[in-house]
C-alpha cells in the first residue's frame, strides 16, 4: 500500500476532527466550509481506494491473506465521512460539529487499522 498516501489521510482526517471539535467548542453547527473539508478528505480515501485497486489488480496482496479483511475496510474507509456528513445535516447544533469530529477521528483509526491489515496485522 502506499504509505504517503494513507499518512496523509490520516493527518487530514485529524485536522477535520480539530477544526470540527474546534467549532463544537464554540458550540457553532457543521458550516458549509468543514464540508468541504469532508470533502476534501473522501478525495483522498477514494484515491487510496483507487491505488490500492491498482496495486492488488497488478499482483500485490495484503500480507498473510488478510485480502478479504483489507477490501472490507477499504470499502468502509470512503463511506465514514458522507454518513457522518449526512446525520450532521440533520443536527444543526455544536452537537452536528461533535459528529463530524468523531467520524474523522473513527477514519483515523480505521486508516491504521487498514494498514495494519495490508502489512499482516489480520488478528483482533
Amino acid at each position: 500500500m502506499f504509505t504517503p498516501l494513507t499518512v496523509a489521510v490520516v493527518v487530514a482526517a485529524l485536522l477535520l476532527a480539530a477544526w470540527c471539535g474546534f467549532a463544537a467548542y464554540r458550540d457553532q453547527p457543521v458550516k458549509d466550509w468543514h464540508y468541504m473539508g469532508v470533502g476534501a478528505v473522501l478525495l483522498l480515501t477514494l484515491a487510496q481506494a483507487g491505488v490500492s485497486a491498482v496495486l492488488m489488480a497488478g499482483g500485490e496482496r495484503p500480507a498473510d491473506g488478510g485480502t478479504v479483511l483489507f477490501l472490507s475496510y477499504l470499502v468502509s474507509v470512503p463511506l465514514c465521512l458522507p454518513v457522518v456528513a449526512i446525520v450532521s445535516l440533520g443536527e444543526r447544533t455544536r452537537w452536528g460539529s461533535v459528529t463530524v469530529a468523531a467520524g474523522a477521528v473513527v477514519l483515523a483509526a480505521l486508516e491504521l487499522r487498514l494498514n495494519d491489515v495490508w502489512e499482516g496485522g489480520v488478528g483482533g
